[in-house]
């Protein structure tokens, strides 16, 4: 199977139209959106799983553009899909910006998940608004003869995000903090890992990746982390999204935000 390694891609800068904007919890929406311009084609971009994109905040709401991930590529519908959160003022403004309007966006921009090493039996764990690049991924994999297993925990029931879409592609197993639904507590308590799996690859909190790290480094298994650090400018410049690896400082935005575990000093 190929990587999604996307070194070489070129990226673009797009005005979308939002044609979709629905409400999947009390603080997170999913937009989905068009290009503005019809003979743009978004299968033709190169976008692949694990890769974000810029967002510029309507009405110039903060100075800087706001990374957020690619949650799904519909080639049929030529729709972008992002999974957006609440979590300041950039944010906000992009969450609320009405259907009709336009976003000015940047992509596909970092690296995606490699899969040349997911196997036949790849578990995909994700937790809050991380579930967004799982999805795309969960989407790959399964459109090329490889179906996902899911892990997603919440805190809550109602925090869960996008798990009947997940489960399209894959088993989906769940894990909640108060134990309303799914298995009681966090996801690295969830049965299920008692399970072989070739493969795994994480998104969500760093506490949450981190530990997933641990378990998947001491039964040896290869797994990738999509890392979340704070980025500025997108492309490697303004370094504020630096991560020590074992090779050296590397910025999230432009070396990852995809990486392996074995390159980070988590466990150093």
């Amino acid at each position: 199977m190929e990587t999604t390694n996307s070194k070489t891609n070129r990226n673009f800068m797009v005005d979308f139209l939002i044609t979709g904007s629905i409400d999947v919890s009390t603080d997170v929406i999913l937009l989905q959106m068009t290009p503005v311009d019809t003979g743009i084609k978004l299968g033709n971009l190169g976008i692949c799983p694990g890769q974000f994109v810029q967002v510029k905040t309507p009405n110039n709401a903060t100075f800087l553009r706001r990374p957020i991930s690619v949650c799904f590529v519909d080639e049929g519908a030529n729709q972008l899909w992002l999974l957006i959160r609440n979590a300041g003022t950039g944010s906000n403004a992009i969450m609320h910006a009405p259907v009709g309007s336009s976003l000015n966006i940047i992509l596909p921009l970092g690296n995606g998940f490699s899969l040349e090493k997911c196997g036949s039996t790849p578990l995909l764990i994700g937790g809050g608004v991380g579930v967004a690049p799982l999805l795309m991924l969960g989407a790959w994999l399964k459109h090329r003869g490889v179906t996902p297993t899911f892990l997603i925990g919440a805190k809550t029931r109602d925090a869960l995000l996008l798990i009947d879409t997940l489960a399209q592609y894959g088993e989906t197993y769940i894990s909640t903090d108060d134990a309303s639904y799914g298995d009681a507590g966090l996801v690295t308590q969830n049965h299920i890992l008692e399970n072989d799996f070739s493969s795994i690859y994480c998104c969500g909190p760093l506490p949450m990746m981190k530990a997933v790290a641990k378990i998947a480094a001491e039964k040896g298994i290869f797994c990738e982390v999509s890392l979340e650090n704070v980025m500025g400018c997108g492309i490697g410049a303004c370094l504020c999204c630096v991560e020590k690896t074992v090779d050296g400082n590397l910025c999230v935005c432009k070396d990852g935000p995809v990486f392996n575990i074995k390159q980070l000093l988590w466990h150093n």
